[in-house]
């Protein structure tokens, strides 16, 4: 298992956009989807202003033109509102101020709770002989009063702020819904109490129950949204504090915001790497599944990368700092997941729109509903808890809930996994791909050609060849002559001693030995140009896909050397995955036939398109869209850059620098195909995670509504009922986190 490459993309710009700035502001203040909606609404209708506010994460991502609407302004706008905005700091930062500010809000909901709890229990119990005929007022009317009172006025005063702050702002949540439900029951059996009619019922019950279950179901929320974040925060408590660094010839232990580029750290046996660097000097194997998703350790030594996170096993290393603070991979993968974590993905629009209108038109329904039980039955108390119960178990969190919480799991456990996901757009469209376009070299193969194969004849050894092979190649930087000098270190053969050298770049060399015979190296192609009989040279090397390098001495022809890029490991068991999935596969490469034709019979790809330059994967991907297929791309962020920028979704093969998590929609830290299955199916499974989700929350309000309207739901219920929504909603999504990719069992 290679660990994380270093992906350079030449991708050109995505689709120009306004010039604008970006901020990330957190929220204060929302209860429902409807506050998100119309935050976003405010934020929006400020000129040179695009807002996407997500309810879950409790946060706006605004891009904005700074001199028409600063900062400053945005915030005011949101205040003007009725919520509370703040500039979001640093990552690390802003996770201790959240856990520390989410803490204080968890106990005062939870002291809320079991005020309201202890106040309302004795209202509950005097419901049980009442069911069993003792008639009303087991607990006298005043008394019930007292009892009630403190929970409407007092507990209940943060949906009363809440529904103030909205309306003020010019709009309706959730609160507005709570505090007008509960308001006309306690009001209604207050009137009752204070006039002395007996006649009448009396429901401080119903309004103190709507409370302390909506406290109840809004603690459970909270609990269970924590949850949905618990991947990011792992990856945050990777990196260690502090850093053992060289100061003035000794090793000492300095604070980690205290590292500089170009520092010298060591790495002990069993700590974790604290920044991004360059082994310089030591041996060891470094836990690398944080970045990649696979448990294997990754063997390091002097020049090899390792990364902020990362687990050291063995042996001691020393590195050279080359990434610190923002400028680390984990860094990059925790602001990215962070982002991919508050966007908004397209399936949700329905939801918003819905959200938007909900309270005003859930208003509406109550007051028709008060109005036609009145008429019909001709008892106002009947319509009056017929209309509370309609306003209670309207509630639309779990409409706003629904997307969010599921997008969030789901990037979480795609950055466990080594997938980046950009976006949430992104990874519902991933989950949408029904054609995979692969790059051969680095995608399906390992990306650095091999010695396969030694011939030697007119009585010359293979030692001989693989010497005077490796002789003529040394010192090159082209990957095959790499892998020939590397073939006979390994084997132990000397590279022969040449003079005269001259090379013909994309075809081969001359030299001339200690002897003065005349030496060839190079394709059949060029040494048929040096007057040898080499046209059918190595040709059953070729018919296999293999690259022929032919040497000659003395104008005779003595060897061939066959170089081939291998085939990853996983790439077969990752195409027929995708087979499996209903996905076809199709090879785009800039390789010749033979070879082409040779890879994609050895994965099982049936589909292939050889010698395709750059421009020409584009204008393939193009045609296969235009076809009316969802495309994916993965490649290796190189030359596939405008093809993986005209794809639906774009998958890039290899990270390890921003340019690499900013350029694609998904960056795979591991280095082969089946991290992209891996992303596909998982977005499938958010995708179906959202869709229970939303199929729970609108079900849940479209057969509640006429329930409640028609006098089947008792306002107690109806707040059970709203709480539990909340809470399935958020459940359903967490169990995202259990998910792991299917394997083929053959």
């Amino acid at each position: 298992m290679a660990s994380p490459t270093l992906a350079v993309t030449d991708a050109p710009p995505r689709p120009a956009q306004p010039p604008s700035a970006r901020v990330e502001l957190a929220l204060e203040g929302m209860t429902c989807a409807a506050c998100a909606a119309r935050i976003e609404k405010v934020l929006n209708r400020m000129p040179g202003t695009q807002a996407s506010v997500n309810f879950a994460t409790e946060s706006a991502v605004v891009r904005h033109d700074p001199a028409a609407a600063p900062v400053d302004a945005l915030i005011e706008t949101v205040q003007r509102a009725g919520f509370g905005a703040r500039v979001k700091r640093d990552v690390e930062a802003e996770r201790a101020a959240g856990e520390a500010r989410k803490a204080a809000a968890y106990k005062s909901l939870r002291t809320e709770f079991i005020v309201a709890a202890v106040f309302t229990l004795p209202l509950l119990l005097q419901m049980l002989p009442m069911l069993a005929g003792a008639g009303h007022d087991v607990i006298p009317r005043w008394w019930q009063w007292l009892l009630a009172t403190p929970v409407q006025l007092w507990v209940g005063r943060r949906f009363y702020v809440g529904a103030w702050n909205s309306l003020r702002g010019g709009g309706a949540n959730m609160d507005v819904l709570v505090a007008l439900g509960t308001t006309m029951a306690y009001a209604w059996s207050a009137i009752v109490t204070l006039l002395d009619r007996h006649d009448l019922h009396v429901y401080f019950e119903a309004g103190a129950a709507v409370i302390t279950l909506v406290l109840l179901g809004k603690l459970l929320e909270a609990r269970a949204k924590a949850g949905t974040s618990v991947a990011l925060e792992g990856l945050l408590r990777l990196q260690p504090k502090t850093a053992f660094v060289e100061r003035d010839g000794a090793i000492v232990e300095v604070a980690l915001a205290s590292v500089a580029a170009g520092d010298r750290f060591v790495v002990r046996a069993g700590d974790s790497v604290p920044v991004d660097g360059i082994v310089v000097d030591g041996t060891s194997s470094v836990d690398e599944s944080m970045l990649t998703g696979e448990s294997r350790a990754v063997a390091k030594g002097a020049g090899d990368r390792v990364f902020a996170g990362t687990v050291n096993h063995d042996g001691t290393l020393r590195a050279t700092a080359t990434g610190v603070g923002s400028a680390t991979l984990l860094a990059g993968i925790v602001r990215l997941v962070g982002e991919a974590q508050g966007s908004k993905a397209p399936i949700q629009r329905l939801a918003d729109r819905i959200a938007g209108v909900f309270v005003p038109v859930v208003v509406a329904i109550a007051l028709v509903t008060l109005a036609a039980t009145w008429w019909l039955t001709g008892e106002l108390a009947q319509a009056l808890v017929n209309s509370v119960a309609v306003l209670v178990i309207a509630c639309p969190c779990a409409l706003g809930l629904a997307t969010p919480t599921a997008v969030i799991v789901g990037t979480g456990r795609a950055a466990q996994l080594g997938v980046l996901i950009r976006n949430a757009e992104a990874l519902e469209q991933a989950g949408r791909v029904t054609t995979l376009i692969v790059d051969k070299t680095g995608t399906l193969t390992e990306g650095r050609p091999e010695v396969v194969a030694v011939d030697a004849f007119a009585g010359a050894s293979r030692a001989d060849v693989l010497a005077l092979a490796a002789g003529l190649e040394q010192g090159a930087s082209h990957p095959l002559a790499q892998a020939i000098v590397a073939r006979a270190q390994r084997e132990g053969v000397v590279p022969i001693a040449v003079r005269d050298f001259a090379s013909v770049p994309g075809k081969g060399v001359r030299a001339v030995d200690e002897r003065g015979r005349a030496l060839q190296l190079g394709s059949p192609a060029f040494l048929v140009e040096q007057g040898l009989d080499a046209a059918a040279l190595g040709a059953e090397h070729a018919a296999a896909g293999r690259t022929v390098v032919g040497i000659a001495r003395g104008g005779v022809l003595i060897g061939v050397v066959a170089l081939a890029d291998r085939v990853r490991p996983t790439s077969r068991a990752a195409v027929a995955r995708l087979r499996d999935a209903g996905i076809d596969v199709v090879m785009i490469t800039g390789d010749h036939e033979a070879t082409a034709r040779a890879v994609a019979a050895e994965v099982g790809i049936g589909e292939v398109r050889s010698g395709v330059l750059p421009s020409g994967k584009a204008e393939a991907v193009a045609s296969l869209k235009s076809a009316g297929r969802v495309t994916g791309m993965v490649g290796d962020g190189v030359n596939d850059a405008p093809a993986l920028a005209a794809a639906d979704v774009g998958f890039a093969i290899g990270a390890g620098s921003s340019i690499a998590i900013e350029a694609a929609d998904v960056t795979l830290v591991r280095d082969d195909l089946d991290a992209a299955v891996d992303a596909i199916l998982l977005s499938r499974a958010t995708l179906a995670k959202i869709r229970q989700n939303l199929f729970f929350a609108f079900a849940y309000n479209v057969l509640g509504i006429p329930l409640a309207a028609v006098g089947l739901l008792n306002p107690v219920i109806a707040g059970a009922a709203m709480a539990a929504s909340s809470v399935s909603v958020v459940s359903n999504a967490l169990l995202l986190r259990r998910w792991h990719p299917p394997r083929r069992v053959s």
